[in-house]
């Protein structure tokens, strides 16, 4: 096939794509998280750059600070009230995330990237459980199957040998915090799963930064440092590759069950293995691979479980406030 003959295909390809995305709620909703997950781990990549260089409470505020600058503005551009309904559970929202933040930016400084991203990714599991107790969603048995092989994968991938680690040198407190961070994030996401219903997405990400910048001020009373040159550079790209992500997830669990939703962001996993191969030469071999086949077959069973979300969002509200 020629050149000029393949262009009217993709053209078409793309145009049944759009249609798709538009008319389908379950594949938008996948889209949007997966886009999330891409995001994510171009946040952590860019967190694994600093290399430690400055204090975790302090890559947490900058990001705070970036994120609260555009989200107000989205949200004077949409004509929206940034303070919402629930404003109990909004700031719980925000407290956990927080929360989360600090222990996945701790764990990166302290893990190779694809270990901490691994780790941090158990949290589907934990929020398919929560969501079915708190939010009466349905654990279906195809979600189950997705969950226990997104665990099968985190445990062959992290593998001490995988790492280039003994047993003995293994960070147990990075560990520790890591997959504290993990049920942060789950406890998160029911909030926002919960939270989708009632305020607008930009209302739910605006809590976020609003909490986190008093949470994160007192560490830094003594401990701040001033970045240079391009540490900055790094800092802005958290902030934006984190205001990406946290937008994208807030609409995709807006159209899917937070169980599901939490499953699809597994893929996560293999971005993080992607950078960590390719910018951070971390070493690959056997136990890697078998965790990476784990992991997407989880997320293709979690994307093959159709399901109609449990509350419909409000027609306007569009995320980024159109």
């Amino acid at each position: 096939m020629q050149q000029g003959d393949s262009l009217p295909l993709v053209a078409l390809t793309f145009s049944r794509l759009r249609r798709r995305y538009n008319h389908d709620t379950n594949y938008r909703g996948t889209c949007t998280l997966l886009a999330s997950g891409l995001s994510f781990s171009l946040m952590a990549v860019c967190v694994k750059h600093l290399g430690g260089r400055l204090p975790v409470a302090e890559v947490v505020l900058s990001r705070a600070v970036i994120s609260l600058a555009i989200t107000r503005l989205l949200l004077l551009k949409a004509g929206v009230s940034p303070w919402g309904k629930r404003k109990g559970l909004l700031a719980l929202r925000g407290i956990l995330g927080t929360a989360a933040l600090f222990c996945v930016f701790y764990a990166l400084t302290q893990l190779p990237l694809g270990a901490a991203v691994l780790m941090q990714q158990t949290s589907p599991t934990i929020t398919a459980i929560i969501a079915c107790w708190l939010l009466h969603e349905p654990f279906h048995p195809r979600i189950c199957l997705a969950a226990l092989l997104g665990w099968l994968g985190v445990g062959l991938a992290v593998q001490p040998e995988w790492m280039g680690l003994s047993t003995a040198t293994i960070p147990p407190m990075a560990v520790a915090i890591s997959l504290s961070g993990a049920v942060f994030t789950a406890l998160a996401y029911i909030c926002v799963r919960n939270l989708v219903v009632s305020e607008h997405p930009l209302v739910i990400v605006y809590y976020f930064p609003l909490i986190s910048v008093p949470l994160t001020l007192p560490f830094l009373w003594h401990d701040a440092v001033l970045p240079k040159g391009i540490d900055w550079i790094w800092l802005l790209a958290i902030g934006l590759f984190t205001q990406l992500g946290q937008v994208w997830i807030t609409k995709g669990l807006a159209l899917l069950p937070a169980g599901r939703a939490a499953i699809i962001n597994y893929a996560q996993v293999l971005f993080a293995i992607f950078w960590g191969v390719l910018l951070f030469a971390e070493p690959i071999n056997v136990w890697i691979v078998l965790g990476s086949v784990c992991v997407i077959i989880s997320t293709l069973v979690g994307i093959s479980t159709r399901s109609t979300p449990a509350a419909a969002m409000p027609s306007h509200q569009d995320p980024m406030g159109k």
